[in-house]
């Protein structure tokens, strides 16, 4: 577990639903990783699965206190009334009363006026932790100065090829928690059968995503790795039965390109893009 800015404790590990965009893959898909032993399910409003996630909850029959629920508001929901709307119809898709976490999903549109919303939420009780994604040092510093809860998370777009260390040291200095998002980098530039990371993999008998999983955790970061496939949903889990070495930290730490390989935020032709996406909730 990881504690939190504010104190509340959050797994070191987590199951994404991000782009299972088939309701009953997605059901079936977290009602496998609940079985399997995750405890922290991440999904958002505008993948548009959170009822299915809601529905594989229930189906699990855990106990809800033992579950970490996150999930976040978009961009064409930004300021306060809209977020207020959006968490409340959010809340109904996953079938609780609370959330856990709640994150803004992009540092676009009136993130400000959603964050009112989300200290409000918070103060009532309704959200256990409020945080934020994708937000660079410069927004991130912004928030915080604006207002008067510090975010406790920043889901990031965070891997081996792109390490974040710049970013990584603003949140460290407020005690901001990393998730990381797209561990695994989608699978670009070959990452399951990287050398480096197969060659540490193979010490400990373990495939290359297990060791990206397991640097992860080493650095105090909580990955999202997703997947609808069984076998590697359970995989993805037994990451905490080795430790990797120094010297292993350091040949992965060389991997870093420095530079995002999936979103680059602050590219004026992704605000586009992204303020085009819309969706019924």
């Amino acid at each position: 577990m990881m504690r939190l800015n504010n104190g509340i404790e959050m797994p070191a590990l987590g199951f994404g639903v991000f782009q299972i965009t088939d309701l009953a893959i997605c059901e079936q898909t977290v009602l496998t990783a609940l079985k399997t032993g995750y405890r922290l399910i991440d999904t958002a409003a505008t993948y548009g699965n959170e009822a299915a996630v809601g529905r594989a909850i229930k189906r699990s029959g855990i106990d809800r206190k033992t579950l970490f629920i996150s999930s976040k508001v978009w961009i064409q929901d930004a300021g306060y009334d809209k977020t207020m709307a959006s968490f409340e119809k959010t809340l109904t898709n996953l079938q609780t009363d609370y959330l856990d976490l709640y994150l803004i999903h992009m540092p676009y549109g009136d993130y400000h006026g959603s964050w009112l919303a989300m200290e409000e939420l918070y103060e009532a009780g309704k959200i256990k932790a409020i945080g934020v994604c994708n937000f660079e040092a410069n927004r991130l510093v912004d928030l915080i100065l604006s207002h008067h809860i510090i975010p406790a998370v920043n889901q990031i777009e965070m891997h081996p090829f792109w390490q974040e260390k710049a970013l990584r040291s603003v949140m460290a200095h407020y005690d901001i928690q990393t998730m990381a998002w797209a561990p695994f980098a989608e699978g670009q530039q070959q990452l399951f059968t990287n050398p480096t990371l197969t060659a540490i993999g193979a010490k400990y008998h373990k495939t290359a995503a297990q060791v990206v999983l397991r640097w992860l955790q080493q650095s105090e970061i909580i990955p999202i790795p997703k997947s609808i496939h069984a076998e590697r949903i359970v995989q993805n889990f037994a990451t905490t039965d080795f430790t990797l070495s120094d010297p292993d930290l350091v040949q992965i730490e060389a991997l870093d390109q420095n530079k995002p390989l999936i979103l680059n935020i602050s590219d004026v032709n992704e605000v586009y893009r992204l303020h085009e996406i819309t969706f019924k909730q």
